[in-house]
């Protein structure tokens, strides 16, 4: 293979799914010891077309090159004996093993008799794996007890613990903090530097500009251009994304501050959250920033009534409530977004109608009878409404994309009308079009009076779109700033513990 030669050539790919042509006529081509950006709107085709790179869904047509040479790719095992190995962007572990079973699982040392496996072995080589990266966990613990982050870490580990010359990496940096992407990055350019080429796909259309030599866009299944990184701007990347000028990233309309909705006063839990208060007001986006850690979902989690708190007080519009279930704070007019959208907001294999009205279903019953007419009106109402983008009503909401997944958890909860709507990390791991596309729904929200409590580990974000910032710090509410009082340098400052103060009910 001429050395200038291209180590990985996809040509002329397509695929489609029942009702989605995924890839139309997708030529791919990635140099040898580069980072290589794949990026476009959900929906694009950038996790299908890597899917069929490392083996797990099959072309209907097309060419793979590898190193010169003409392959096929029939399964996993066969891309990773190629020297192909993937972090998918819904992490694959394993919960109920640990750390060390799921970095090696199906290739775990042999141990001296038929059959064994040597274990001392295998913890040894994955705590060698985990210091690679500066990761502090210790491999025989079990991956249900890691973080979203943590077990994202564990996720690159293994793919690195493959040697392989080409990683492809689906939205490794969702999970992580600026610091651990940040060692990400770095550990990335190593690679680089020793020959490995790297497929980076992400949302965060800075990290691309901050760590890809070249970018390749797809739209709608279809490629739309490759460029060096250095010869494009953003604003043409995202044009190239999303086919047309996209507006106000943050469309934020101001309402004046109304009544007290939700309060909550004293609230602590297990240590993991300490003399908690908080206040959030009709028609406010209250922001809450932290690092990983440090307490924002369990937070959010125990005002919803999923976690069991140890003192405290909650009010709702002036009175003091006892919330010990989701159905009950449902009762009382909340709703939740959770971080974890595909394992705990959604029934992936139920169709669209069916999850936008499963919350609603009290409602729609007369007689223990479920009014299908009613239901399909609702569903539909909501589809229009957010924009959901599905060939109709019985699509199953696994085949939506991500952008679409995360609307039909909001119109499951706003066919409830709720006065108060947590949402946890609600635009991440989709596209710059959707981000926008919420932003502007949770303005529309506020404006109707409900009141968002927003969590994001997205700084710009957390600014754009907040009319308060809380940061937390360790389980503690530290600071408060009103919108446009913080930079983002403040904002870290106190999420890493860097300033002391008691002063978050002040703003």
């Amino acid at each position: 293979m001429p050395d200038n030669a291209p180590i990985l050539v996809m040509g002329h790919v397509s695929k489609s799914f029942p009702g989605v042509q995924a890839l139309d006529d997708v030529t791919f081509e990635v140099n040898k010891g580069e980072i290589h950006a794949l990026v476009g709107e959900n929906g694009a085709g950038k996790s299908t077309l890597m899917k069929i790179l490392t083996g797990s869904v099959p072309k209907d047509s097309g060419t793979i090159h590898l190193q010169g040479q003409a392959t096929e790719i029939d399964s996993p095992a066969r891309a990773q004996t190629l020297g192909i190995g993937m972090i998918h962007q819904e992490l694959a572990l394993i919960p109920y093993l640990n750390v060390g079973q799921n970095i090696y699982l199906g290739r775990e040392p042999k141990g001296a008799l038929p059959g064994l496996i040597d274990w001392a072995t295998l913890y040894s080589q994955a705590r060698e794996q985990l210091a690679k990266l500066n990761i502090a966990i210790e491999p025989k613990t079990m991956v249900a007890d890691l973080s979203i982050a943590q077990r994202q870490m564990v996720e690159i580990v293994k793919a690195l613990s493959l040697n392989a010359d080409i990683i492809v990496m689906d939205e490794p940096t969702s999970a992580l903090s600026e610091r651990e992407t940040e060692r990400l990055f770095s550990l990335m350019r190593s690679l680089k530097e020793q020959g490995v080429t790297i497929i980076f796909i992400s949302h965060r259309i800075e990290e691309v500009f901050a760590i890809a030599d070249r970018v390749t866009v797809l739209r709608d299944g279809k490629l739309v251009g490759v460029a060096p990184i250095s010869e494009v701007d953003l604003g043409q990347v995202v044009r190239m994304m999303v086919g047309r000028e996209l507006g106000e990233m943050y469309p934020k309309e101001e309402v004046p501050r109304q009544e007290v909705i939700l309060r909550v006063k004293g609230l602590s839990r297990n240590n993991e959250l300490r003399d908690i208060d908080l206040e959030l007001h009709n028609g406010e986006i209250l922001g809450l920033a932290g690092l990983v850690g440090a307490g924002r979902t369990l937070l959010a989690r125990a005002i919803f009534g999923i976690d069991p708190i140890d003192k405290g007080e909650i009010w709702i519009d002036g009175q003091r409530v006892k919330i010990d279930s989701p159905q009950k704070a449902i009762a009382l007019g909340m709703g939740f977004v959770p971080e974890e959208r595909t394992a705990q907001g959604l029934f992936l294999g139920m169709a669209v109608r069916q999850n936008i009205t499963i919350s609603a279903l009290d409602k729609l019953c007369r007689l223990g009878f479920l009014n299908f007419m009613e239901a399909k009106r609702l569903a539909q109402e909501y589809v229009q409404r957010l924009d959901i983008r599905t060939p109709n009503l019985q699509q199953r909401v696994r085949n939506l994309s991500g952008g679409n997944q995360q609307k039909v958890i909001i119109a499951k909860w706003l066919s409830l009308n709720p006065g108060v709507l947590i949402l946890d990390e609600p635009t991440r791991g989709i596209d710059v079009g959707a981000k926008a596309e919420i932003h502007s729904l949770m303005g529309q929200l506020a404006k109707q009076g409900v009141g968002i409590l927003m969590i994001s580990s997205e700084l710009p974000e957390i600014m754009g779109i907040s009319d308060r910032i809380l940061v937390m710090h360790e389980g503690r509410l530290v600071k408060a700033f009103r919108r446009g009082e913080a930079s983002q340098d403040e904002i870290m400052l106190y999420a890493a513990g860097g300033e002391k103060t008691n002063d978050h009910q002040k703003a």
